[in-house]
């Protein structure tokens, strides 16, 4: 990260920075970066812009998504896609010290949905991740206890409702809107009920 970093940035004050914001935080997964760090999706960028250049230039990949760590290559043709992954992998260990992880490589046709960033990407609409759907209710449920323990505040309780109504707004998420707001206790100005 540090060797890429200095080939673009001369100013030794800043490397002095940004080699001690890295180094502030303990390998997560072996990769060494500042997970979770505001930087984190910074470093990540430009970790990986390396990764996007093959992606782009070497292989030609015309359709191809990357937030963070987490990409999606799109083509009309399975071979193709199968094709790329000996390539891709070969790159990742050899260039940048890192590995496809094998469970999360998944072939199929997007009229069946791509799963992408906690949504399923459907071809005239997104719908939240089962996954991620219940991993909210529970938060919530959690949450909301927490608030009649006096552990944390209405306000930290509200706060975390409006942020997944926020998430809800990217997808057809109408329907689980009005549960939240039914089962958590807010009504449809978002004043909280409980």
């Amino acid at each position: 990260m540090l060797g890429l970093i200095k080939r673009k940035i001369s100013c030794e004050k800043s490397l002095w920075l940004i080699e001690k914001v890295i180094s502030s935080f303990e390998k997560t997964k072996g990769v060494g970066l500042p997970l979770g760090n505001v930087t984190s999706q910074l470093f990540a960028n430009i970790y990986l812009n390396e990764f996007d250049q093959f992606i782009k230039h070497d292989l030609k990949i015309k359709y191809y998504l990357r937030y963070c760590d987490d990409f999606i290559i799109l083509d009309p043709d399975q071979n193709a896609l199968k094709n790329i992954l000996q390539p891709i992998g070969t790159f990742l260990t050899q260039r940048l010290n890192l590995k496809l992880h094998e469970n999360k490589i998944t072939l199929r046709k997007h009229i069946r949905g791509v799963d992408f960033l906690g949504y399923v990407v459907l071809p005239y609409h997104r719908v939240l991740r089962t996954k991620t759907k219940n991993r909210l209710f529970k938060k919530l449920n959690l949450k909301r206890e927490s608030v009649r323990r006096g552990v944390i505040t209405t306000e930290s309780y509200n706060q975390t409702l409006q942020s997944y109504f926020g998430v809800l707004s990217h997808c057809s998420g109408f329907k689980i809107s009005e549960y939240l707001r039914a089962q958590f206790g807010v009504d449809k100005s978002g004043k909280n009920m409980l």
